[in-house]
């Protein structure tokens, strides 16, 4: 099998670890990702199949495979899963991808309509120590407007349960320019987020895609969203509230009070190697990328017969890897080191982009303070812009 003669360096990288659980009780009606909403009837077979993948990626990493730094459950709803299937498969994780048994950050996707105290109890025994809630307002009204199942009340009971529980890095997923929703709405949700004092917010502005029942809603007039300026008043509004709190924006919709970093999607963002189980999950690898089928009952039969469940297998070549690094790298306010990149490609950033990276100077767009570059706050508000000129 060709995965058995990769070199030395292929085997020694995976920082990370993702699991991807496909399922959720509703599909929100502005969910673009691949997700199954109910079908119970799949939950064992899919849990069998995660397990199966583990053991696919113990020969591809013969004769060991490496220890993972970082462990994330996504979704989907990962909670769907009982906390005690949730434990084995973290169990699972742990025995094939750290078997020294030391404790890395692991975080799981939670949905305050799906956990109760005693599941989030069992989380954090099961070794659980890190959990991203999706909260995504703190209105009743929006919450509705979002299809979301649970309340703001049954949120903040989340977060407050999650603390009983033992949990002490908590990061709650939050939402601006939503239907209806004006700046004192956004306001007040994010004041009631500060409250709450979490570790880490990850704060996203809606968009609306293609194919998603806001995206016929929007075509037929009958989305309300706000307006372009009313939107970036709540970005503006966002910074100067959460930096006044203690959060630093380490990242473009990331925010986090000293040392709590989310190092799972820092490796993401630094083009780091990690490993993907479950549907539609992919797996990056020393430049070698895997996309896993996103189709539930193809991926399981894939692996109960014993056939690959890659959709795509893309050996990157080392500019299209230092491209995708600059782009990532990019979206962290620190930037890029010009240095480390040379190190890492043997590829000089100011002489490879030319040109197109004097615009973007030119046009304060990127800005470049010694070694690094990183976008000025004018680039990270129109970042998609930036980042397309660099593909």
């Amino acid at each position: 099998m060709e995965a058995k003669t990769k070199n030395m360096r292929d085997r020694q990288e995976m920082p990370g670890l993702y699991v991807h659980v496909p399922f959720c009780l509703r599909k929100c009606p502005y969910c673009s990702f691949y997700s199954l909403a109910g079908r119970r009837g799949l939950y064992g077979r899919y849990v069998r199949a995660l397990s199966t993948q583990m053991r696919w990626f113990e020969d591809y990493f013969r004769p060991g495979i490496p220890e993972a730094r970082s462990i994330f459950f996504g979704g989907g709803t990962p909670t769907v899963f009982s906390a005690a299937v949730l434990a084995d498969l973290l169990a699972a994780c742990r025995e094939f991808f750290l078997s020294s048994g030391r404790e890395v950050e692991t975080s799981i996707e939670v949905n305050p309509a799906t956990v109760a105290g005693e599941d989030l109890v069992r989380l954090r025994r099961a070794g659980f120590n890190r959990l991203s809630i999706g909260v995504q307002s703190l209105r009743d009204d929006e919450l509705r407007r979002l299809g979301r199942l649970h309340t703001a009340a049954a949120a903040r009971q989340t977060v407050r349960l999650a603390r009983r529980a033992g949990f002490a890095n908590l990061s709650l997923d939050l939402m601006y320019g939503l239907p209806g929703q004006r700046l004192a709405g956004w306001l007040d949700t994010l004041r009631q987020a500060l409250d709450l004092e979490p570790e880490h917010l990850s704060i996203y502005e809606l968009t609306v895609e293609e194919g998603t029942p806001f995206a016929g809603q929007a075509r037929r007039g009958n989305l309300d969203l706000p307006a372009e300026e009313e939107v970036l008043a709540m970005m503006e509004t966002t910074l100067t509230r959460l930096a006044a709190a203690g959060y630093r924006r380490y990242e473009i919709s990331s925010y986090a009070r000293p040392g709590r970093e989310c190092c799972h999607n820092i490796n993401y963002w630094q083009n780091g190697s990690y490993v993907g189980l479950g549907a539609g999950a992919v797996s990056c690898l020393a430049g070698r990328r895997l996309s896993g089928v996103a189709d539930v009952e193809d991926y399981c039969c894939r692996l109960e017969s014993g056939r690959p469940v890659w959709s795509d297998m893309e050996q990157l070549d080392r500019e299209a890897r230092f491209r995708e690094t600059v782009i990532m790298g990019l979206r962290m306010t620190a930037g890029v080191s010009v240095a480390g990149l040379r190190r890492r490609f043997d590829i000089d950033l100011p002489a490879y982009y030319g040109p197109t990276l004097a615009a973007l100077l030119d046009q304060d767009l990127i800005v470049r303070d010694q070694d690094r570059l990183r976008l000025s706050a004018r680039g990270l508000v129109l970042a998609n812009r930036v980042m397309a000129e660099l593909v």
